[in-house]
This record gives C-alpha cells, sequence and structure tokens, in this order.
C-alpha cells in the first residue's frame, strides 16, 4: 500500500517536519554526495550505526564489504555519537524520497499535536528507541544502519493513537493495476506494523544479515505509541478533532 493523502489539515505550518526533511536531503546531497558510490558507502561505514561496535561484541577491524574491493571496518569503541548521525542518512534516491514522503504525510499533525520543541525530543527518542530495538534484535551485526525509517515508524505509532479514525487515501495493488481506497488510518497503520513484524521474524528465521530493518520499525513504531501521550498537546488534539468532524466535511 502506497498513502499519498490523508482527511487531516494542519492548525499550522510544519516547521520542523520540513526543517527535519530539508537537513535530511542536505545530507544525502553534501554528506553523501547524493547517491555517488564513494561518498556513499564512506559516510554510511563513517556515520552508520553498526549494532557490534555500540554493544563492543565485534572486534575493531571487522571488515564488512560494501563493493567490489571495498570494505567498512568497526572502529574502537561504541561511536555512540553514530545513532543519532544515522538518522539523517539514507541508502540510496528511493530509501530517502520513500522515508520523506512518510513524514510529511503523518508527521505534520503528529507535530501539530505538540509544542515543536516537544516534537523534536519525541522524533528523536522515537528514533532513539528504534535503533536500540534493531541492536537488542541483532547485537552482534557488523552491517551498518542507516535512515529516518525508525523515527518516522514512531510518527506513525503516535498518528494512531491520535487520529485512528482519519481517512488516508491509498493506493492499493489489484492484480496488475494500483487501485486508489480511502481507509481509517487505523486499519493502514495496523496492516504496515503486521508487514515489519512479519518481516522481521521472516529475517530471523532465515538468518539475514542485512536490508530493512524491521526490527527497527517495530521499535520506532511501539516508542511512538506509548510516548505519545506524554508529548501531546491536549487542546491541539481536540482542535484537530473538531474541524475534522465539522458539517463542512
Amino acid at each position: 500500500m502506497i498513502p499519498y493523502h490523508d482527511e487531516n489539515e494542519t492548525l499550522r505550518t510544519p516547521i520542523v517536519t520540513l526543517a527535519i526533511i530539508a537537513l535530511t536531503t542536505l545530507a544525502w546531497l553534501l554528506v553523501q554526495g547524493a547517491g555517488a558510490a564513494l561518498p556513499l558507502m564512506q559516510s554510511v561505514c563513517e556515520l552508520g550505526l553498526i549494532p557490534g561496535e555500540l554493544t563492543l561484541s565485534v572486534p575493531p577491524g571487522t571488515p564488512f564489504p560494501m563493493g567490489e574491493g571495498i570494505a567498512c571496518r568497526t572502529d574502537p569503541g561504541r561511536q555512540v555519537s553514530n545513532v543519532l548521525t544515522s538518522m539523517f542518512l539514507h541508502g540510496s534516491w528511493m530509501h530517502l524520497i520513500g522515508n520523506m514522503w512518510f513524514l510529511w504525510l503523518f508527521g505534520n499533525n503528529v507535530e501539530d499535536s505538540m509544542t515543536r520543541p516537544r516534537f523534536v525530543a519525541f522524533y528523536l527518542l522515537t528514533g532513539l528507541a528504534a535503533a536500540l530495538a534493531q541492536v537488542v534484535a541483532d547485537p552482534s551485526s557488523g552491517v551498518p544502519m542507516v535512515g529516518a525509517s525508525g523515527a518516522i515508524s514512531g510518527v506513525m505509532g503516535a498518528y494512531l493513537v491520535l487520529f485512528p479514525r482519519v481517512r488516508v487515501y491509498t493506493m492499493v495493488p489489484l492484480g496488475f493495476f494500483l487501485q486508489s481506497m480511502a481507509l481509517p488510518a487505523w486499519m493502514m497503520l495496523i496492516y504496515w506494523a503486521f508487514l515489519q513484524f512479519a518481516g522481521g521474524v521472516t529475517s530471523v528465521v532465515s538468518e539475514q544479515t542485512g536490508g530493512v530493518a524491521f526490527w527497527a520499525h517495530l521499535g520506532g513504531f511501539a516508542a511512538g505509541v506509548v510516548l505519545v501521550k506524554l508529548f501531546e498537546r491536549r487542546d491541539r488534539v481536540l482542535a484537530h478533532a473538531a474541524r475534522h468532524w465539522s458539517p463542512r466535511h
């Protein structure tokens, strides 16, 4: 399913969401060379989160192949700062565009439900929870992990709690065609979470050591569900509800 629009107008300009999108895009262009091979591999190696580094379960200098004749070697120490930097890096144009689209679609309303400083803290905390979930799931992995998916999963978990009945227009594959359908947010988001769980279980059973960080997605999503009530402004949520259920709609 590919969501592309929701019936949930914002009450103010989502400045923080736009700033995160801009900062992440600049990191892709300036730090990662817009996907050029060498800067991409260098940024992922040096600034990505390697679970085995964080847990000290992988010896320094352990190589991870990243291309023909190129390997990323783990550094001494835990490289704690990489938990943060990894949240603003991506592995490809599609990875970046997909994440930023989901952040815009769901983040603008979640930001609207909080003060802007609270939304910054919420985004970073759910991203941290996502990273730690992946580390717990595979603590000795030497594979660098990058992407905003975990933090954005936290935003999606918050959206589920705050706006479960809002209709989200989604492209659904039916055979060889895509059909537009309006689904309640709870249905789309719970289905998405189920897919992440299924993917995580499959990766464990098949002993997959790379690819999609399913457990990070689930960890971020769960953190968003749990933490959102600590960060929301009740008056903002009620204002959203009043607008959504007004006679105009």
